[in-house]
């Protein structure tokens, strides 16, 4: 029996066995377990396990470990990590690098004719990419020409005067159209400029999937789930998202580092390139409130302010009507792609104004909002920074009156932090896969003049999907906020390795009253440069351990 059991033992009533620290108070004692409350200090976090121990995921999770025999199987217990110049932030990017090329070889039939000839083409073979056509139709293709300064020429659209997109994304875009040879035809331009872009954005995929490995810092190899995920290689290319997601990957990575200033300062640059990020914030507001540490949350605050600001100020003041096109363009989109909106508008179930909506889904993101805020703070323990992070972004794209393909990228890095468990992350892709290819056939088949494709019934059913494969990810991470010994992360003894400051740190405030307190600062745990598998965990500091 560990001293924590012999504890738990001793507060128990006679011979009757004390409650776990964390059980649910609707199991049996409950009215004990309430009593103890009261009188006692609140439970105490497991002593976290070494800082210098790596985990394998072949060695904690089924699907990694029957992957892992088709090349050897998992390292063994005297097997030296981390030891070779092989690190795992390198074998990642060398990943990731090559997920992205195969990336690229998919859109070659557009990058050969589709985007420029025929009708649906560039759905029929699903390689479709804003890219090369925003090239020409805002302006980049003009010498000069300066986004949000300059109005985009010929554009007949009152709404769409300006670029339509956050300023750090517009200035990415003509940073690369300034790397765009002059010269030859607008076909060959185009072409070049998506290569551009495609190496700019590879390049932020490298530095999200390092930021992401680097978050957890014994966990490095969860970061794999990122580098493989299909989406990478199938949205990457789409659209300018991954440089919001590779800025707010290193925020998040420096939060976990214990560098609110700089977090904040990046969550700020990815809040200028997209403003999903932004959400960001909001988790670490009741988790910092939860405990105690609303200093390091004003500073994230101050430096995403100042840092946003930096960026935007100088767009306000040269014109602020081609600054504001992103915000206005936002409030004025209709229903669009992706969303259950469309299907609840496509089918005559809904016919609302787009105010009315926009007022419907500011009420439901709100009142989400406050859910997930309540569980924060409700919670018996306090949850991991990004398991709110991915609800509270998960709420803002299933509410949204849009799901473009590549939003998925901005769940990919939040998605692997929260739930790092292979099974639960391939359940979700391939929801999202098949989403890809119905957003493009019924396009092809609304594109096409025999309509070959996809009908809006079946389109409707790819929505449905997307949305419970998202939901499903919802559900099994709150599952893990309730119930803390099913959480992967946590199955160690670890607390919240990207909470940063909130790491191990005891409550101050919670709506149920329950104030975990901080392990004690003495441990007898061993050290070493190695792996560390899991046998069996509990929540109450004991574990079984193989080193």
């Amino acid at each position: 029996m560990t001293s924590s059991d012999q504890q738990a033992g001793d507060a128990g009533r006679g011979d009757e066995p004390a409650p776990h620290p964390w059980a649910d108070p609707e199991e049996d004692g409950a009215d004990d377990v309430d009593e103890a409350l009261e009188s006692t200090p609140g439970p105490v976090l497991p002593v976290p396990p070494p800082e210098d121990t790596v985990v394998v995921p072949a060695d904690e999770d089924p699907v990694s470990a029957a992957a892992s025999e088709l090349i050897g199987g998992a390292p063994g217990r005297h097997a030296l990590l981390g030891v070779s110049w092989w690190t795992a932030a390198r074998v990642l990017a060398v990943i990731t690098v090559v997920v992205w090329a195969l990336g690229m070889v998919q859109k070659v039939p557009c990058y050969d004719s589709g985007w420029f000839y025929g009708a649906s083409a560039q759905y029929d073979h699903a390689c479709y990419s804003d890219i090369p056509h925003l090239f020409t139709l805002r302006g980049f293709n003009l010498p000069g020409n300066i986004p949000y300064v300059d109005k985009i020429p010929g554009s007949t659209d009152p709404t769409m005067q300006y670029l339509e997109y956050p300023v750090l994304t517009g200035l990415f875009v003509w940073g690369a159209a300034q790397l765009t040879p002059t010269g030859g035809g607008d076909v060959y331009r185009e072409q070049i400029f998506y290569l551009v872009n495609a190496g700019m954005l590879l390049i932020c995929a490298v530095v999200a999937v390092v930021a992401v490995s680097r978050t957890h810092r014994r966990r490095p190899w969860d970061a794999l789930l990122f580098a493989l995920a299909p989406v990478l290689a199938l949205d990457g290319t789409i659209n300018w998202d991954m440089l919001a997601v590779a800025l707010a990957a290193v925020g998040m990575a420096l939060w976990a580092r214990r560098y609110p200033v700089w977090a904040g300062v990046l969550i700020g640059l990815a809040t200028a390139a997209k403003l999903y990020p932004v959400f960001l914030l909001g988790p670490l507001l009741v988790l910092c409130l939860r405990a105690g540490r609303m200093r390091e949350f004003g500073r994230a605050f101050a430096g995403a302010a100042v840092a946003w600001l930096l960026v935007d100020i100088p767009f306000m003041i040269a014109n602020f009507s081609g600054w504001a096109t992103f915000y206005t363009f936002s409030e004025s989109r209709g229903v669009d792609f992706g969303s259950f909106w469309l299907i609840l508008t496509q089918n005559g179930w809904l016919n609302a104004s787009t105010n009315t909506i926009n007022t419907i889904i500011a009420i439901l993101l709100v009142l989400s909002c406050l859910g997930i805020g309540w569980l924060a703070l409700g919670a018996r323990r306090r949850p991991r920074f990004a398991q709110l992070a991915f609800l509270v972004v998960a709420a803002f794209t299933l509410t949204n009156k849009v799901y473009s393909p590549q939003y998925v990228l901005w769940l990919l890095p939040l998605a692997v932090l929260a739930r790092p468990r292979w099974r639960d992350f391939l359940i979700w892709q391939a929801c999202e896969v098949l989403y890809f290819l119905g957003v493009w056939y019924y396009l092809a088949y609304s594109a096409s003049p025999n309509q070959r494709g996809l009908p809006p019934d079946w389109y409707h059913a790819a929505i449905a999907l997307h949305i419970l494969g998202t939901l499903y990810l919802v559900v099994v991470i709150v599952r893990d906020i309730l119930s803390p010994a099913g959480d992967p992360v946590r199955a160690d003894g670890s607390d919240d390795p990207s909470g940063g400051v909130l790491d191990g740190a005891a409550d101050v405030f919670t709506l149920s009253g329950v104030r975990v307190q901080a392990a004690p600062t003495d441990t007898t745990r061993p050290s070493g440069a190695t792996s560390y598998a899991v046998g069996s965990a509990h929540l109450d500091g004991s574990l079984t351990e193989r080193i």
